[in-house]
This record gives C-alpha cells, sequence and structure tokens, in this order.
C-alpha cells in the first residue's frame, strides 16, 4: 500500500547564488537536457556546476537500509543514479547488499565513483532491462518527472514489476502557483511537475504501490527578495536541478 514517506529529510539543503532564474534561458535548458558534462560538471546555470562526492547520501542511505530493512543478498536498483553515489553509500552502510544503477547519462556512467562501476548500465526509467521481481527495493529519486506524463505511467508500472510494493519514487511538485513560477524559472529538466493530489492520482493510476515523496522548491526565508538577489530556492533532496 503506497505511503508518503521521506526518506531524503537528511539531504543538504541547496541555497547557491545565480546571477537569474536560469530556466528562462533556452540554452541553459537545451545543455542540461543532454544530461552531459555541461549537466554534471558545467556552469551551475546549466545544472550541478560540479556533480562531486562529498558523502552527502550516507545518511539517506541508512535511512533507505532501516526503512526496507534491507540486509546482505538483498539486491537494490538505483533508476537515476548518475555517477553511483547512492549505489557506493549503500554497499558503504550495508555491507553485502548488492546494489546497481541505471542512467541515461554516457558521462555520468564514465564519471561513477570507483566503487559503483560495474554496476551501473545505462538505459531509461520507463525500459527497464531486468526480469520480473528481480530486486527486493527500485528506488527512482527525482528522475521521473523529466517524463512526459505518458512515460511517467510506463516508468512507474516497471518498477512496480521489478519490485512491487517496494519501490521509493520522489518527483517534482508544487503546492500554489507561487511555487509553480518558482519551477518554471528555475528546473531544467523537469516535463512533468504536478501537485502532491494530482501526483498521488497518477501513482494510482499507474497501479503503483511502493512509496513516494516530493521535492518542492520554496523561496529561502532567509532572502528577503529572492528575485533580485538571484538567491536559488531552497530544495530538500534535490538530485535532478
Amino acid at each position: 500500500m503506497m505511503a508518503e514517506v521521506d526518506l531524503l529529510r537528511h539531504y543538504p539543503r541547496d541555497r547557491r547564488k545565480l546571477a537569474a532564474p536560469r530556466s528562462k534561458d533556452p540554452a541553459n535548458r537545451a545543455a542540461a537536457l543532454k544530461f552531459g558534462e555541461e549537466y554534471f560538471d558545467g556552469r551551475r546555470e546549466q545544472g550541478y556546476g560540479g556533480y562531486r562526492y562529498d558523502g552527502r547520501w550516507v545518511p539517506i542511505a541508512r535511512d533507505i537500509v532501516a526503512h526496507f530493512g534491507l540486509r546482505a543478498g538483498h539486491h537494490v536498483l538505483d533508476v537515476g543514479c548518475a555517477k553511483g553515489f547512492l549505489v557506493k553509500d549503500l554497499m558503504l552502510v550495508c555491507p553485502g547488499l548488492r546494489v546497481y544503477g541505471l542512467d541515461i547519462s554516457e558521462y555520468a556512467l564514465r564519471s561513477a565513483e570507483p566503487e559503483a562501476r560495474g554496476r551501473l548500465v545505462r538505459g531509461t526509467a520507463d525500459q527497464l532491462p531486468f526480469r520480473a521481481g528481480a530486486f527486493d527495493v527500485v528506488l527512482c529519486i527525482n528522475v521521473i518527472h523529466n517524463l512526459d506524463r505518458p512515460r511517467c505511467l510506463t516508468a512507474l508500472r516497471e518498477i512496480e514489476r521489478l519490485a512491487p510494493g517496494r519501490g521509493y519514487v520522489r518527483v517534482d511538485a508544487y503546492r500554489n502557483e507561487a511555487e509553480r513560477e518558482i519551477f518554471l524559472e528555475w528546473v531544467l529538466t523537469a516535463v512533468t511537475f504536478l501537485t502532491p493530489e494530482a501526483w498521488r492520482a497518477l501513482l494510482v493510476e499507474a497501479g503503483y504501490t511502493g512509496d513516494y515523496s516530493w521535492t518542492i522548491l520554496e523561496p529561502d526565508p532567509d532572502v528577503n527578495d529572492f528575485g533580485r538577489n538571484g538567491e536559488r530556492p531552497a530544495v530538500a533532496g534535490e538530485q535532478r536541478p
């Protein structure tokens, strides 16, 4: 049965300054959607501005292991694994856990953490190249919203197929027009972003029965004038800018 669970509660909030809302420049979005070097290790206006391992996924990995009761010998898939940081940290906090990753980015996979190499494959969330029931848990954090609505449904069904009732999906959401406007100004790769209520309806439509949570962009309360100060909104659990 689906449950809303915030397994990214320990992820640092991002407060880097930028000169202007980045999604207003079509060149930034075009560069980001290649999911290449510009997106991961190029300018902040076009993605992460340097996607480097710093251990921030370790407490999240601990929460995932505890939430799902994972132990040595269990199989876990991270869909949208990027450079394999979470894959690495899940193996670190739970020795013997068999963790694998999938990502669309050839650049990210080439640049993966040494501990994750050999465990990562290239692919898309709506065409997972694994047999039904192959995993004890499938994670898909801030990835599905990069697909259009029909592909979102397919991706959710794929996750359910691989780990029935044992998925964890996190997606972009907004609760009001002010938060929606922030998405339109700052999010580079999302194609589908909905209210929490609309996302829940889509999860049900897909027949998804795992757990889920939202990434919601909010103005930083410490900044009086978000737009003119050029402060990017605070983000909880950001993986895909």
